[in-house]
């Protein structure tokens, strides 16, 4: 089946690289001429390394070195790798998936480097290569923390003000070979996604790195298959809402919103969201929900239509549309509509009277407020049942004050009483009742009586993280293992779930430019142009299967009266605090947690 997913994912990208096929130059977001056409999806060129090699740390360095290197490291594209080994195990319970990176240093130029993953075999028993994933660990400009270094948030619109170079991210499954020069490093991130119903033991194969060709290295893999048995993603309980920008992938590949080349192209993405236990459909309700804040803005799913006669009526078709697509893909657990306060408190509606666009401007509490959500709500609600879909709808909002919410909540009760309510934003007790789905940011807490009160209630209570983490977080430059440590904490705290705003809010040239002018490189997408993954995303899986070992673990101990595995499990997570980042780095702290729950 993954086989197949992957020939549809390659298909996919040819499709939508022709569809994006343009003759003039691009030119990323900080200005820079990439010397290639715009917006490329199978192939393109990485910019010029603004870091310089520095001779003399090439003069000890092999003419080539290969090896196995970490997975908690983006290893700098000018400078050579040293810490390598010449195999590798990995640890893995049946249905996990586990990766290493394999790590190239050359002082002379490759000219086609390739390499071949061979299937993992305990004697009859095989892995499959269908469950294998491989691809070149690319390199994409970033830049780093405010200067404070408290965090990366703010207008950054003169990029030459902040340190900029070519980081290790986007893993380029669509290569087969890539170039190397003189003096580089090169990256090769290899993934197994070992069967549910395989046996335990010690699968091998070997890798073989070539240049054309000629042989470079052949460089055994171990996988250690425990016994215990990972649920399939669509069956794990984590909460993950990357919230997803349709929009942006229509801009990139030059395809008409909504079209059958525009899904074509969205499809891929969003199974890599499925195969990470993706939960939550990100709609838009009202055009730009949050006033345009990403390159590309969002615009409304739902057309609202005031008539000659000052009725309204509304067009959900793209809505419908766009929900039946995510249903489609597997994503089903809830969806969020955004929002009944943007950050700009204006509305815009067509006209029947003037055949024009027009805005009104209302605040919560005002009486024009409530006369424009009031009939949309109803409206709204008689829909989402007539499509059996009022269950598991939310009206979101993001990041909006207490008093606020309350307003408006106050209007969506007038509605209908059982309508459904999410916010991602600051903690208020006072609201929890309301609140379906409750998100805050990581320096909030949750009291363990608001926690147990809220899972008492069956709702989601989760956490977020933003441009104003310094660590742990998910920029380009950060290190790796944040993104990982997020499903640990989630353990830890008794939480859900996490939210991150998003999976491609892509910026103009986002496989070679990750920079912003508003917040830290990086901060608004992981998954790349061509479905391509990401170090960070791949990470972040690799918590959220940590999150449903620690849950397995907990349940069976508890269920055992193994009050000393128990309290493993509980030393363990107690590190995951992220005020501790400052003083143990989060691959540390990972790796020591990996080791003692695989130990169980």
């Amino acid at each position: 089946m993954k086989k197949i997913v992957f020939i549809l994912m390659v298909l996919f990208a040819t499709v939508c690289a022709q569809a994006s096929a343009q003759v003039k130059e691009g030119v990323t977001l900080s200005g820079q001429p990439t010397g290639q056409p715009p917006f490329p999806v199978l192939s393109y060129k990485e910019l010029p390394n603004p870091k310089t090699v520095d001779p003399n740390q090439w003069k000890a360095a092999k003419t080539i070195l290969i090896g196995w290197g970490s997975t908690d490291i983006r290893y700098p594209k000018e400078v050579p790798s040293v810490a390598v080994s010449k195999s590798v195990e990995l640890v893995a319970w049946k249905g996990e998936r586990v990766a290493a990176q394999l790590v190239v240093s050359t002082k002379s130029p490759l000219r086609h480097l390739n390499y071949q993953v061979g299937e993992p075999i305990n004697g009859n028993q095989k892995i499959g290569r269908n469950n294998l994933f491989s691809g070149f660990v690319r390199y994409v400009m970033t830049d780093e923390l405010n200067k404070d270094r408290q965090g990366g948030c703010g207008a950054r619109p003169n990029a030459a003000a902040f340190d900029s170079s070519l980081v290790a991210d986007p893993i380029d499954h669509l290569s087969a070979e890539i170039e190397m020069k003189v003096n580089s490093t090169q990256g090769i991130w290899i993934r197994v996604w070992v069967p549910r119903d395989i046996k335990a033991g010690v699968y091998s194969t070997n890798v073989t790195v070539r240049d054309s060709s000629r042989v470079l290295a052949v460089l055994p893999l171990r996988v250690r298959v425990l016994p215990r048995t990972l649920p399939a993603p669509s069956d794990w309980t984590f909460h993950l809402d990357l919230w997803q920008n349709p929009y942006a992938v229509a801009r990139y590949y030059g395809v008409k919103l909504w079209s059958k080349e525009h899904f074509d192209c969205i499809k891929p993405l969003i199974q890599l969201y499925h195969d990470a236990g993706g939960k939550v459909i990100t709609t838009s309700i009202i055009h730009k929900p949050w006033n345009g804040q990403t390159y590309d803005y969002y615009n409304s799913m739902i057309t609202w239509i005031k008539k000659m006669d000052g009725s309204w009526t509304y067009d959900y078709s793209v809505f419908d549309r766009w929900v039946e697509f995510m249903m489609s893909m597997g994503i089903n657990k809830e969806i969020n509509c955004y929002t009944m306060i943007p950050w700009k408190l204006s509305f815009q509606y067509f006209d029947q009277a003037t055949n024009t666009m027009k805005v009104v401007v209302a605040h919560p509490g005002d009486e024009e407020y409530e006369a424009l959500w009031l009939p949309f709500l109803r409206d709204f609600a008689s829909h989402l049942k007539a499509k059996e879909w009022f269950p598991i709808t939310c009206i979101s909002m993001d990041e909006r004050p207490m008093d606020v919410m309350q307003k408006v909540i106050s209007i969506i009760h007038k509605a209908d009483k059982d309508f459904k309510i999410s916010l991602a934003g600051a903690l208020h007790s006072e609201l929890s009742d309301d609140l379906y789905d409750y998100c805050v940011a990581l320096r909030m807490k949750y009291t363990d009586e608001q926690i147990q009160r809220r899972k008492a209630h069956s709702q989601i209570t989760s956490f977020y993280t933003s441009c104003e983490e310094p660590h742990p977080n998910f920029f380009t430059f950060s290190s790796p293992a944040e993104a990982e440590w997020m499903g640990w904490y989630a353990a830890k705290a008794g939480l859900d779930g996490y939210l991150r705003w998003s999976l491609f809010h892509w910026v103009k040239e986002p496989l070679l430019d990750s920079r912003f002018y508003t917040w830290a490189a990086g901060d608004t997408y992981m998954l790349y142009p061509g479905a391509r993954t990401s170090i960070r995303f791949e990470r972040l899986v690799s918590g959220i299967q940590s999150y449903e070992k620690v849950r397995i673990l907990r349940e069976e101990f508890v269920k055992n009266h193994r009050s000393a595995s128990l309290k493993k499990i509980d030393n363990v997570l107690r590190q995951f605090d992220e005020m501790n980042l400052y003083k143990q780095p989060a691959y540390s702290v990972v790796k020591a947690a990996n080791k003692v729950i695989n130990g169980l």
